[in-house]
């Protein structure tokens, strides 16, 4: 009876706006590891909302990140109508050595730098929020020119993001965050799939 309970006091304090943005969120990183260009389109949707979440719960870099997000979904809708007219989707790409060398790079630069200026804000933990932009940052390239890597580098940040929601207290998000890791491992498993078929082929 206990556990009702508490699930009922929980369920109280879920606010509809993160319950929609956690089914646009999972949806829409759903449809992009199945390959499907309707992935853009709402992720926007969900983008949008989660601005206001995260200027709600003081994840600025989080909010930020968002605007580039939405700028980023729009390139990535733009880039997959785009495909080769002899070819059904958008081809896969390989990450190159220069792409890793320089994505190192900048994440290290710009954690330090939006670290550095947000931890004179109220901003919650700075140089791990930072941390994780900086990587979103590098994985939604990657994503939106459909780069196989980019699924490794959502994995990693996806396990990170689940920790700081928990200590947030934004438990659909923590949870959202958690199942987006096994859709980031599915996406890079069927990506690869793709990958090798393209191969075969040439």
């Amino acid at each position: 009876m206990q556990i009702i309970h508490a699930l009922q006091y929980w369920w109280q304090h879920q606010t509809w706006l993160e319950i929609i943005g956690v089914i646009t969120g999972l949806l829409c990183v759903y449809l992009a590891a199945r390959n499907n260009i309707w992935n853009w389109p709402i992720a926007i949707v969900s983008v949008g909302i989660y601005i206001f979440i995260f200027f709600d719960s003081r994840l600025y870099a989080d909010m930020g990140l968002q605007f580039y997000f939405m700028a980023m979904n729009i390139y990535g809708w733009y880039y997959w109508s785009h495909k080769p007219a002899a070819e059904k989707k958008t081809p896969v790409m390989r990450i190159s050595p220069k792409e890793i060398i320089l994505s190192v790079i900048a994440i290290i630069v710009f954690t330090v730098f939006l670290g550095s200026v947000l931890k004179y804000t109220p901003a919650s933990y700075p140089y791990i929020d930072s941390f994780c932009t900086a990587c979103s940052l590098v994985a939604q390239v990657f994503l939106a020119r459909k780069v196989l890597e980019n699924w490794l580098i959502w994995i990693f940040v996806d396990i990170i993001y689940v920790g700081v929601y928990i200590f947030k207290h934004l438990d659909l998000t923590a949870a959202m965050y958690a199942i987006y890791v096994g859709i980031a491992l599915m996406g890079y498993i069927d990506w690869k799939r793709d990958y090798k078929k393209q191969i075969s082929l040439e």
